[in-house]
C-alpha cells in the first residue's frame, strides 16, 4: 500500500526499482513499469520491507 493508500499488487510478481527516498528514509519513491498511469509512488520504507518478505526474498 503506498501514501496514498493505492494497494499494488501484481499475480506472479514484477520487478520495481526504489529511485528516491525522503522523510530521512522512511519512506521511498518506487519507479513500476506495470501500471503506466501511476508509473512511479511514494510507500513508508516499513510497507517496502514487508511486502519484500511476504516474496519470499528474505527471511
Amino acid at each position: 500500500t503506498d501514501t496514498d493508500g493505492t494497494t499494488h499488487s501484481f499475480e506472479g510478481g514484477h520487478y520495481i526499482s526504489v529511485v528516491g527516498y525522503r522523510d530521512n528514509g522512511n519512506t521511498v519513491t518506487i519507479a513500476d513499469s506495470a501500471n503506466p498511469n501511476q508509473a512511479s509512488y511514494r510507500m513508508s520504507v516499513d510497507n517496502l520491507a514487508d511486502w519484500i518478505a511476504t516474496r519470499g526474498y528474505t527471511a
